[in-house]
């Protein structure tokens, strides 16, 4: 199974992607973690570009990027362990794209969804998660971190971002599963692991 985690820095992804692999492997199951952009030598070669506050990258340039880097994990890791029955956590994948180059940077989502379809080969999320997380918050939370390049893009984008967010989200109801990222940790990995376990016994 193939599920990926999305939403605004300091929603809590990583904190429930690895409690979620405990509980998959617990239940006897293998597990690999990867993160967007990232994963594999090359990709993560591009992150390091993508969020050097010393790079001036224009919004095409960097929606391609992403992409490359997308196209590289996809081949290398996400393809080979989901043909071995491996399930696959994803911080980040193509609705973050879509989110902050699609809608932050304002590009076209027509041809930011075709950019998709080249870089995954096909493949799609069977479940994602959406850390619902508001702009204040993620501030608070994130105020103690030297900001990158893309956490520099300013209160406008980042609203523009999480617009994104909630229309890809209302768009695939059968996919998304929207959770409310202030609550307890305890309790948000509870609610992830209920839809898991349905997702698995309907499949």
């Amino acid at each position: 199974m193939f599920i990926t985690f999305e939403g605004i820095d300091g929603s809590g992804k990583t904190t429930q992607i690895k409690l979620l692999q405990d509980y998959i492997e617990s239940c006897g199951n293998h597990t690999v973690i990867i993160r967007e952009p990232g994963g594999t030598a090359f990709s993560e070669l591009i992150r390091d570009i993508l969020l050097n506050k010393d790079v001036e990258i224009n919004p095409v340039s960097e929606l391609l990027l992403f992409e490359a880097a997308r196209a590289n994990l996809t081949e290398q890791v996400i393809i080979p362990a989901l043909k071995n029955g491996f399930y696959v956590l994803c911080d980040r994948f193509y609705d973050s794209t879509t989110a902050y180059q699609g809608y932050g940077r304002e590009l076209n989502l027509e041809e930011v969804l075709n950019c998709h379809k080249i870089a995954t080969f096909g493949i799609k999320p069977d479940l994602t998660f959406y850390l619902k997380l508001s702009l204040e918050e993620s501030l608070e939370r994130s105020a103690h971190k030297n900001p990158d390049r893309m956490e520099r893009a300013g209160r406008e984008f980042f609203l523009r971002v999480l617009e994104g967010f909630d229309a890809i989200a209302a768009s695939e109801p059968e996919r998304f599963v929207i959770i409310d990222a202030t609550g307890d940790i305890e309790a948000t990995h509870r609610k992830i692991v209920s839809f898991i376990d349905m997702k698995s016994h309907n499949k």
